[in-house]
């Protein structure tokens, strides 16, 4: 098969689809690997080092999209990359598409398959293929919201960690799964007061056992999220819905509670958002202010570390990737459940439930658009 690595092209993505042991991999099982040049130059990865892996490099995307089977990315495609696509090529990417209406029909247009990552199962129904950047976003939540609780860039002007005989930063997770554990790592780790909240008793044991009582958990619902929400210098939005919007679960009235100069930080951005007030930002410009409150709604948060953020990456896609090249594509499709899991679009049919409501189209089962 001929797999294809473009370089991305959305606002401060540094990250690549493949790294060079990856590529490495599949030139030794006999596939050819297009990387388009520079492509990994953000992450630290050059040509050279594709080109010795058994890489061929090309200059331009027009030729990846062209003439690869198999396009690998990271970051869903804009519409001139879905103008590209084609019936009969596949796309393995994020592509969070509930959140993305213009290119869903974009996708739709091109009739191309279109694999999500993000919901790509394993066989205990977790994401395996999100987890890694759900672990470096919410890592990364928790240094921005230190930052941003400074003077100088808007915030209340607080510690996050206080001093002796000062009180540390309130600091509130809603969402108590691999993003709100991660945060919650690095808040424990820097002396903040954390309380996560969470509906799932799975997740909450979890996090006891954890953090062996470190951290505060509560039963997430609406009255205690506005009980909440007035004591918190620091709000993280750690809510996944997989595949489909993030519900929306703090309004701008329920701001007007919050400590002039608090920091939100919506890591569910990349689908919608939890927070009636957010819209995405880029590393450029990641902050902006409501009533007072700080939001940090970056998308692509672990673009801003694309070195570690690509090796962990590749790590978990390139055994699907191997097996769609060793058995093609649909054969991979039909016989791999968790990989079919990811099926969002095929042949213009949308087979992500997710996406069918978030855009009022027609779900269709995905063994059935196979067999189509």
């Amino acid at each position: 098969m001929r797999i294809g690595v473009p370089a991305e092209i959305k606002v401060q993505e540094y990250r690549v689809g493949m790294t060079p042991g990856g590529v490495r991999e599949l030139v030794s099982r006999g596939h050819e690997v297009l990387v388009q040049s520079c492509a990994g130059i953000g992450a630290g990865m050059t040509d050279t080092s594709y080109r010795e892996a058994g890489a061929k490099i090309v200059n331009k995307s027009e030729v990846v999209y062209r003439e690869a089977d198999l396009i690998v990315k990271i970051k869903e495609p804009q519409l001139s990359e879905c103008a590209q696509l084609r019936s009969g090529q596949s796309i393995f990417t994020y592509l969070h598409l509930a959140a993305f209406s213009t290119i869903t029909e974009a996708l739709i247009e091109s009739g191309a398959c279109c694999i999500a990552y993000e919901t790509v199962t394993d066989r205990g129904n977790k994401l395996p293929l999100l987890t890694p950047m759900s672990e470096i976003a919410g890592r990364m939540s928790i240094q921005a919201a230190a930052r941003f609780l400074e003077k100088p860039q808007g915030g209340r002007g607080v510690l996050l960690s206080g001093v002796p005989g000062v009180k540390p930063a309130s600091v509130l997770i809603i969402g108590g799964g691999v993003v709100g554990q991660n945060a919650a790592k690095i808040a424990v780790g820097l002396g903040a007061d954390v309380t996560i909240l969470d509906r799932a008793g799975t997740n909450m044991r979890s996090i006891e056992a954890l953090f062996d009582g470190r951290v505060k958990t509560l039963y997430s619902s609406q009255q205690v999220i506005e009980e909440e929400l007035p004591c918190a210098d620091v709000v993280i939005g750690a809510v996944l819905v997989a595949g489909a919007s993030a519900p929306k679960l703090v309004s701008r009235k329920m701001l007007k509670s919050m400590k002039p100069g608090a920091v939100i930080v919506d890591v569910a951005i990349d689908q919608g958002g939890c927070f009636e007030t957010s819209r995405p930002t880029t590393h450029d410009e990641p902050v902006f202010e409501v009533d007072g409150i700080l939001h940090y709604c970056v998308a692509n948060m672990p673009g801003a570390v694309p070195n570690t953020s690509t090796v962990a990456l590749t790590s978990v896609t390139l055994p699907h990737i191997i097996e769609m090249a060793e058995k093609g594509i649909v054969d991979a499709l039909h016989t791999n459940e968790d990989l079919r899991n990811g099926l969002a679009l095929y042949k213009g049919l949308v087979t992500c439930r997710g996406v069918a409501s978030a855009h009022g189209k027609n779900w269709v089962d995905p063994l059935s658009a196979l067999a189509s």
